[in-house]
């Protein structure tokens, strides 16, 4: 206590400091999960997709992010055993920001898009287990954690295997594909607007005081899919099949359809992911403050000032505009080639992952989700068509991920401890 009274403040600015550093991490590498399709498709160029990102992730990290949200990240930590000395969890939360934070730019430089869940987990096991003790961490939880390794990639590349697979039977592989597309091309719009409407209602808008049922979510999706299905047909009606020159890359009729599909897309899985990702940065960040603020009492839930929100939208978009496009470029060109149809069906697939994780409560991770839709999307079109060097590399950060979170936030603890005492 004597600790939080005396050096309070000088912690909470160095809080601040590394849960922007970890937000900045999280738009630097986790945007790619909304953004590298598009960018890999040519259905945005990079530029725009960095512009449409920052608009959706900042609003939905800033309108969407939590007014109350769980002080200790996702429940890891039992806190009944450091009642007494609340100054160790808020340097392991400073400590677990600054390990994530780094981590991230290093995996952000080489272009490895990894899991910024799994990396502020790895990191607050980390300083728990060791600098207080392992009976704290609440293993089940991290099991569950490492289990979405497996859930989250499988999944998605399989329901994207699908997709793509029916995408080229129904249309690509037809006699005329750009009648097929007009014909089918509607119900993949309904399709996209109920799963894009279902990951809004369930991830991107719960935490504004605005919380549904399962099944009024459903409802309201399929009024929301009903209508773009409908706008999108009219759409269609403007679009002829010439050969048309995108972003660098030439479409026919059939491509420069999808391509529109995929902007709409981007835009509300951007939107969810912003309002869903930011708890990284800003739960650890929230255990600070209300920590601090209450002069040392460990509360299990704490109303987030607007500030803190604010210091966590603006990390993302800033990382994201100067380092996002390392990732984007991996996850977009780097696995497989992707054009807009294929791009269509590995975000589809992504989101509608999303969707089923967040009704039947798997854990997942969005950017292991993405990767799966990705490779589902080139297993449809052989295994030749995958780029298997990359794919390695990519696996190889994923499962490093937590081990060095882990260890570089066990060195900032003691340090931290040692410093402050």
């Amino acid at each position: 206590m004597e600790v939080i009274a005396e050096y309070g403040f000088i912690l909470l600015v160095v809080g601040c400091v590394c849960g922007f550093f970890m937000a900045w991490g999280i738009g630097a590498n986790d945007v790619a999960n909304a953004m590298g399709t598009s960018v890999g498709a040519r259905a945005l160029t990079l530029a725009q997709a960095i512009l449409v990102a920052c608009i959706f992730e900042f609003a939905g990290a800033y309108l969407a992010g939590g007014e109350v949200t769980s002080t200790i990240r996702k429940g890891i930590i039992d806190t009944a055993a450091i009642t007494d000395t609340p100054q160790l969890l808020v340097y392991g939360m400073i400590a677990a920001l600054l390990a994530a934070g780094i981590w991230l730019l290093i995996a952000s430089y080489f272009g490895w898009p990894v899991s910024t869940t799994h990396s502020i987990v790895g990191a607050i096991v980390g300083f728990a287990a060791v600098g207080i003790g392992v009976d704290v961490v609440q293993w089940g939880k991290v099991a569950s954690i490492v289990a979405s390794w497996v859930v989250s990639p499988v999944m998605a590349g399989t329901i994207s295997f699908l997709l793509f697979t029916s995408v080229k039977k129904l249309i690509l592989q037809t006699s005329d594909p750009f009648m097929s597309a007009k014909r089918y091309v509607p119900f993949y719009m309904f399709l996209a607007g109920f799963v894009v409407a279902m990951v809004t209602f369930l991830k991107g808008l719960k935490h504004v005081g605005l919380t549904f049922t399962g099944t009024e979510a459903i409802a309201w999706s399929l009024v929301f899919a009903l209508i773009i299905a409908l706008v999108g047909t009219l759409a269609l009606q403007r679009i002829d099949n010439t050969t048309q020159e995108k972003n660098g890359a030439m479409f026919d009729g059939v491509e420069r359809v999808f391509a529109v599909l995929m902007v709409f897309t981007a835009c509300a899985m951007a939107f969810a992911h912003g309002s869903n990702d930011v708890a990284n940065a800003i739960g650890p960040l929230a255990a600070i403050v209300s920590v601090v603020n209450s002069g040392g009492e460990i509360a299990s839930k704490s109303i987030l000032p607007a500030w803190v929100l604010l210091i966590g939208a603006t990390g993302i978009v800033i990382g994201l505009a100067m380092l996002g496009y390392r990732v984007m470029m991996t996850i977009g060109r780097s696995i497989t080639e992707l054009t807009p149809s294929r791009g269509f069906a590995a975000e589809l697939a992504a989101a509608g992952t999303v969707v089923i994780a967040s009704g039947t409560g798997l854990p997942i991770s969005t950017t292991h989700t993405l990767v799966g839709a990705v490779l589902g999307v080139g297993l449809a079109r052989g295994i030749g068509a995958i780029n298997l060097g990359v794919v390695g590399k990519i696996i190889l950060s994923w499962i490093v991920t937590l081990p060095i979170g882990a260890g570089l936030s066990i060195l900032f603890f003691f340090a931290l401890k040692g410093f402050f005492g």
